[in-house]
């Protein structure tokens, strides 16, 4: 096929030896099978901000930090190098999480290299060596929805322990290879200790899934997996391979009053004797 522009540079340079096919054209990018290394991979193309419809949500993007303290205040100000460097971070967020969990064991197509704005990945490929389908291209018997349920449970819970939320998890971006489920499209991945929506947005994956696979098998709609999830983690005790139950149990504990009332005092006699000695300090300067 007639080579991409943007790909040209990289087959220029060697880095990759020919382009195959196009895989698909999406909101955010062009995906193209081609052959690097002597094996076919994806080269993931992101559209320029222009002709991408999808929206640098402040959701997705709190939490994200920048060394770069005049890149922070340019971004923060809107100018148009700030636009040009938010857009630039806003690439680097997927690869760096693509890298990141690829390092965590977690099942996502490995990264080989991130070249203007071309994302050279694993091609994710099913028994017969094909393109893998998405989830939403197939139909499951009940046992294998379970299956695949508990799978992509256990991949949501090994991206926590590596700090992020995927933020956008639906059939749509869950590839089918020959061992099971592979997570993609990444963009929208928050910090999970850093971003305040974390919590809702981990919640909302699980609960997309369960909806789906409760197609299949519909006791897997009963499930509460997202709260549970978020409960061990916030407790300090979700690991890897932690067991999931899929229930879960609001606390019956109730508050103590006096011990929180004791506590606001104490922070509101702190506070009384921080002003107070920034008052003395201020009439000795004086």
């Amino acid at each position: 096929m007639k080579v991409p522009k943007r790909l040209q540079p990289l087959l220029d340079d060697g880095l990759i030896e020919s382009v195959e096919s196009q895989l698909m054209s999406g909101k955010e990018a062009q995906v193209y099978v081609v052959r690097a290394g002597g094996e076919l991979r994806c080269a993931k193309v992101f559209k320029e901000a222009k002709q991408r419809s999808f929206k640098q949500a402040v959701q997705y993007q709190e939490g994200r930090k920048d060394r770069n303290s005049r890149r922070s205040r340019a971004m923060a100000k809107k100018t148009r190098y700030g636009q040009k460097e938010q857009e630039q971070a806003w690439l680097n967020a997927e690869v760096d999480a693509l890298y990141r969990l690829a390092e965590a064991g977690v099942r996502v197509p490995r990264p080989h290299g991130f070249v203007d704005g071309v994302l050279l990945m694993e091609r994710i490929a099913d028994a017969e060596g094909l393109v893998a389908p998405r989830l939403d291209d197939v139909v499951l018997e009940p046992d294998q929805a379970r299956d695949y349920h508990a799978r992509v449970m256990r991949e949501v819970v090994r991206m926590l322990c590596a700090g992020l939320v995927h933020g956008d998890l639906s059939e749509f971006n869950v590839l089918l290879d020959a061992e099971g489920p592979v997570i993609i499209d990444l963009p929208q991945a928050v910090d999970a200790a850093g971003n305040n929506s974390a919590s809702m947005l981990l919640r909302r994956d699980v609960d997309t899934m369960r909806g789906y696979f409760g197609r299949f098998a519909p006791e897997l709609l009963a499930s509460d997996y997202g709260r549970e999830i978020w409960a061990l983690y916030e407790a300090g005790e979700l690991h890897p391979d932690s067991p999931l139950s899929g229930t879960f149990e609001e606390s019956s504990q109730g508050v103590d009053v006096d011990d929180l009332l004791a506590v606001i005092d104490d922070a509101r006699e702190e506070e009384a004797e921080r002003l107070a000695a920034l008052v003395e300090r201020d009439a000795d300067d004086a």
